[in-house]
C-alpha cells in the first residue's frame, strides 16, 4: 500500500529531460496513481501532444493529459494563479493527494488543491538540468534527454547519388569522423536477400519494405547516437527516386513517406568518378541519367543540399564545413510563456 491515492506532477516539459523524470519516479513510488499534465502555449515550439508522446512512452505507468495554459507566469500574483487553476483543474478527473515539484511554487499548488506538497531535489543539485539550460545548449545537455527526446532534435544528414558515386565511402567517413551513427542503404540489403535476386521483376511493395525499414533504422539510430547527429546511406527519397527507375514511375506511398520524413541536409555525391561494377549495379550507362535525376528533384524539395565532388578527402573537407555550421546553427526554440 502506497502513500497516497493520486499524485500529480505538471510542467511545460520542454523538453521533457531528465529532472523531470526525477519528478515522475519519485511520485511514482509513493503514489497508487500519478497524473502527469503538460502544460503549453501556443508561443512555443514543441507541440504539446509531442512532449505529451515523450512522456507516455517513457512512463507508461502514468496517466498523461495536455492542455493549454496560455496565463503569464507571476507565482506573485492570485489572478494569474487563478487562471492557471482554472486550466490545471479542468485536466485532473478526480481530487490529487500530493503534489511534486522541485521549484518552490510548488507549496501553494498544494495548497490551493488542498494537497500535500512533495519537494523533489529542490535547487537541482542531484540532477542539474532544467529546460532552460537544455534549449540554449541541447547537445551539451544530450545526457539528460530520453531516446525519444533525443530522436526529436537529432539533426539526420543523407549522402545519397547515384550508383557508384561514393555514397556509402563518404557516409561511413562522416559518421568516423563525428563518432555518430552511420545507417546503412536498406535497399542493397534488400536486393541481396530478395525472393527472386537480382532478376526477378520489382514491385512496388518491396519499395514501401524498404522505405519503412530504413527510416526505422534511422529513427533507432537517432534514438542512439552520443550526440545530436545521425548520418545515412540515401533515404526514403532516393528510394522513391529507385521506384521510378525499377516499375517506371512513381509511387504514392513512397513519395508520400518521402515528404513526410524529410532530413535536416542533403549531401549529392557526384558522378565524376571512375565507375566500378560490383555485381548488383545496374552500369555506367544510366548513371549521369540517374544522377540529373536526384539533382532534379533535391532542387525541387525543401530541404538543403549541395553536391560534392573530387577526392574521398576533399568530399569529406566540404561535406565537414557544411555538417559543422549545420549543428553550430542551432535549433532555435521560442522561449516559453513567460
Amino acid at each position: 500500500m502506497k502513500a497516497y491515492g493520486h499524485g500529480l506532477v505538471l510542467g511545460k516539459f520542454y523538453p521533457l529531460h531528465a529532472g523531470h523524470q526525477q519528478l515522475i519516479r519519485s511520485a511514482s513510488s509513493v503514489c497508487e496513481r500519478v497524473t502527469v499534465q503538460v502544460l503549453a502555449s501556443a508561443v512555443e515550439s514543441i507541440p504539446v501532444e509531442v512532449r505529451a508522446g515523450w512522456i507516455r512512452a517513457e512512463h507508461p505507468e502514468v496517466d498523461v493529459v495536455a492542455g493549454m495554459d496560455e496565463a503569464h507566469v507571476d507565482f506573485d500574483d492570485p489572478e494569474a494563479w487563478d487562471l492557471h487553476m482554472a486550466v490545471i483543474e479542468g485536466l485532473l478527473d478526480t481530487p490529487v493527494e500530493a503534489v511534486f515539484t522541485s521549484d518552490d511554487y510548488g507549496a501553494e499548488l498544494a495548497r490551493r488543491l488542498g494537497a500535500t506538497w512533495h519537494q523533489v531535489d529542490p535547487g537541482r543539485s542531484a540532477v542539474a538540468v532544467s529546460g532552460t539550460v537544455v534549449r540554449a545548449d541541447v547537445a551539451g545537455h544530450w545526457w539528460a534527454l530520453p531516446p525519444p527526446v533525443r530522436a526529436w532534435f537529432c539533426r539526420r544528414v543523407v549522402v545519397v547519388g547515384a550508383e557508384s558515386t561514393g555514397t556509402t565511402t563518404l557516409a561511413m567517413d562522416l559518421a568516423e569522423h563525428y563518432g555518430v551513427p552511420c545507417v546503412p542503404e536498406y535497399g542493397r540489403t534488400w536486393t541481396e536477400i530478395r525472393p527472386g535476386g537480382l532478376g526477378a521483376p520489382w514491385h512496388t511493395s518491396e519499395f514501401d519494405l524498404v522505405a519503412i525499414e530504413h527510416e526505422r533504422q534511422e529513427v533507432e539510430a537517432m534514438r542512439a547516437s552520443p550526440m545530436p547527429l545521425v548520418i545515412s546511406d540515401t533515404d526514403v527519397l532516393a528510394t522513391s527516386i529507385w521506384h521510378e527507375r525499377y516499375t517506371g514511375g512513381a509511387s504514392p506511398t513512397v513519395t508520400a513517406r518521402a515528404k513526410a520524413w524529410r532530413p535536416d541536409l542533403y549531401i549529392l555525391t557526384g558522378d565524376e568518378i571512375p565507375f566500378v561494377q560490383d555485381g548488383m549495379r545496374d552500369g555506367e550507362h544510366i548513371r549521369h541519367a540517374m544522377q540529373d535525376r536526384f539533382r532534379e528533384v533535391l532542387g525541387e524539395g525543401s530541404v538543403p543540399w549541395f553536391e560534392v565532388r573530387g577526392t574521398a578527402s576533399e568530399r569529406l573537407k566540404d561535406a565537414v564545413i557544411r555538417v559543422d555550421r549545420l549543428i553550430s546553427d542551432g535549433w532555435r526554440l521560442a522561449d516559453p510563456l513567460g
